[in-house]
């Protein structure tokens, strides 16, 4: 028999989640708010439960997608919260952007409670209904070994990247260096327009020179550096302020990487 899987956030990104994981075979208990939300899951053959906490019962996996570290806090916390109703050999995995402090705090609640492990993504609703999401993993490794089976049902590669914490440095990294990226592209769009090259002949010649990148593709695709801007800009700019206030936590600068995602063309501090 398949293990149980407790899941909570079956919004935009954790709805596909629970479709892949019934999908794989797994018995998913989740608790969602919305009535269409939990309808639509027991059509496909999950277990809408009543709380948060009878989520986390009997679960050996316990998956949590949500949006902040307030949400995280709020589901996760305290005496009707996740971690206070799973067991002590149940290893939850947070799919949250967060902070690192916010997951040390909530161990610190529950020294007897459950394994945490930090998971963010990277990827939308359709790399999750393909079973192509990137997910980074980090953890204590029978905790890892316990989730990346589990995490394959929609994940593909799961990167386990060490202790409790990595993944989400190396998620904010990959962030702030990708607004870095995107602000020197911008600046290269400026650069050609002074020198007359026109903006497609630019796009077209980086798809094959040293110089191109996944940001410039993207800005590419998004059909030029104004349109990327308003589509992606709100999504750095919460990403840069993230890395800042993580950094910051450990007393470490970002440096060059901040310089650079704060100066360029783009509006990102």
């Amino acid at each position: 028999m398949a293990e149980t899987i407790g899941f909570v956030g079956a919004g935009k990104m954790g709805e596909p989640m629970v479709l892949r994981l019934v999908g794989a075979g797994f018995s998913v208990q989740v608790y969602a708010r919305r009535p269409e939300v939990r309808e639509r899951l027991a059509a496909a053959g999950a277990v809408p439960v009543e709380s948060v906490a009878a989520v986390a019962r009997d679960a050996g996996v316990v998956i949590s997608c949500l949006f902040s570290d307030a949400q995280l806090l709020e589901v996760a916390a305290g005496a009707d919260g996740l971690l206070a109703n799973a067991g002590p050999d149940t290893v939850v995995v947070s799919h949250t952007t967060g902070t690192v402090s916010t997951l040390i705090k909530l161990m610190a609640e529950f020294p007897d409670g459950p394994v945490l492990v930090d998971a963010p993504v990277s990827g939308g609703a359709h790399d999750i209904a393909a079973g192509k999401l990137t997910v980074l993993l980090g953890g204590p490794d029978d905790a890892v070994a316990r989730a990346q089976p589990v995490l394959a049902a929609y994940a593909d590669p799961v990167i386990t990247t060490g202790g409790l914490g990595t993944a989400l440095n190396l998620k904010l990294i990959n962030n702030v260096l990708f607004a870095a990226n995107a602000q020197l592209v911008a600046a290269a769009v400026e650069l050609a327009k002074n020198l007359e090259v026109p903006e497609t002949s630019l796009f077209s010649a980086l798809e094959h020179c040293s110089g191109g990148s996944r940001a410039a593709g993207y800005v590419q695709s998004a059909g030029g550096v104004e349109s990327f801007a308003q589509v992606v800009a709100p999504f750095m700019r919460k990403d840069v302020a993230a890395c800042i206030e993580a950094a910051a936590d450990r007393g470490v600068e970002l440096g060059q990487l901040r310089t650079v995602a704060e100066t360029g063309p783009l509006d990102l501090s």
